[in-house]
């Protein structure tokens, strides 16, 4: 028999399955309200609907492997609830919301959340990708769907926006619904409704990764994320110098604070060194060797990957091509690489 805590619940309620969505109910978001104490467990289920056979299931599942490992006198108690009660609604589809965050602009930011989106995708996986970084938005030119418009379909008699497709990749971006060569001159409050409405008013379907570009800083965004959403983890992007990583540390502490906490799920070093593309053997560290691992070090996180710079980075990104799309391209080995730490760092969380 085993003894009773919160994590070895979570852990046993692993095993119990969703069929429908094809994954455990932890992985799926479906646990909520977990309390653990002396010879009792409660918590609530969370079900699309409760007029369905998997619901009874599942509850009675959870029950049977709960008093396996713990013991028949154990108190249990199952609460099935559904996801308009929960609030969860359109997301309620996604398995993994990933965040690529930085502490500054200029970093490569939306480029490495961009090629990371199809690289997880070229793994067999299901992918959407939010442009979140509501004063630049750039995934509409890097996916080559500037003059495109998504569509409004109702939903339990609302309206519901249907993300754009490209390449696979569920895109939604606010520079969809607004002039991108005139600035934004909007307050935190209109900032964060707009990142609302990106993530809760669209019909994302069923998806394994949700993958949010988020803005630089510490600002109104990341802080609606945070305590508004149930996000997988956060992925840091750096470039070499220690004065990006400076504010790259600021952003990544900010997710550490015991009211904001979301995983950090490791860091990736942008712009890690330079490769001439007559001399494609040739490495040049022109901003520092191995800084992306000792920043992971100090963050005390995985180190995901190191991502070159080679022209044909920012020539495919104008272009609406992302350079991962190029199988052949060493580029898009190493985001391959990346998206597999990723996945694995997923898996581990």
């Amino acid at each position: 028999m085993t003894q009773l805590s919160k994590q070895a619940v979570i852990d046993t309620l692993k095993e119990v399955i969703y069929f429908p969505k094809g994954d455990n109910i932890v992985n799926l978001g479906m646990l909520d309200a977990l309390e653990v104490s002396d010879g009792k467990i409660s918590f609530r289920l969370v079900f699309p609907k409760l007029d369905e056979p998997p619901v009874r299931i599942v509850g009675s599942t959870a029950e049977k492997m709960l008093r396996e490992r713990f013991g028949n006198d154990i108190s249990i108690e199952i609460v099935p609830i559904t996801e308009k009660e929960k609030g969860l609604g359109p997301l309620a589809g996604v398995r993994n919301i990933i965040a690529v965050v930085s502490g500054k602009g200029g970093v490569g930011k939306s480029t490495v959340a961009a090629n990371l989106a199809i690289a997880i995708s070229k793994k067999g996986l299901s992918v959407g990708l939010i442009d979140a970084d509501i004063y630049g938005p750039s995934v509409p030119v890097m996916f080559g769907v500037v003059d495109e418009m998504p569509e409004a379909r109702e939903r339990n008699g609302k309206p519901s926006i249907v993300p754009i497709e490209r390449y696979g990749i569920k895109l939604l971006s606010i520079g969809f619904f607004v002039d991108v060569t005139k600035p934004l001159v909007w307050r935190g409050p209109m900032a964060t409704s707009a990142l609302n409405q990106l993530l809760g008013d669209a019909d994302w379907g069923v998806l394994d990764y949700l993958v949010i570009d988020m803005p630089p800083g510490t600002g109104d965004i990341q802080l609606t994320l945070a305590q508004s959403y149930s996000v997988t983890g956060a992925i840091v992007v750096t470039t070499p110098q220690k004065v990006a990583f400076a504010d790259v540390h600021r952003a990544a502490n900010m997710f550490k604070q015991e009211k904001l906490t979301i995983p950090l799920l490791g860091l990736i070093e942008n712009m890690a060194y330079f490769v001439p593309s007559d001399l494609p053997d040739r490495k040049y560290y022109i901003f520092g060797r191995s800084n992306g691992e000792r920043f992971s070090e100090v963050l005390g996180v995985p180190f995901l990957g190191q991502i070159p710079i080679v022209d044909q980075i920012a020539a495919s990104g104008d272009a609406g091509s992302p350079i991962a799309l190029d199988d052949n391209h060493p580029v898009a080995k190493a985001f391959a690489d990346v998206a597999e730490k990723v996945i694995e760092s997923v898996k581990n969380s």
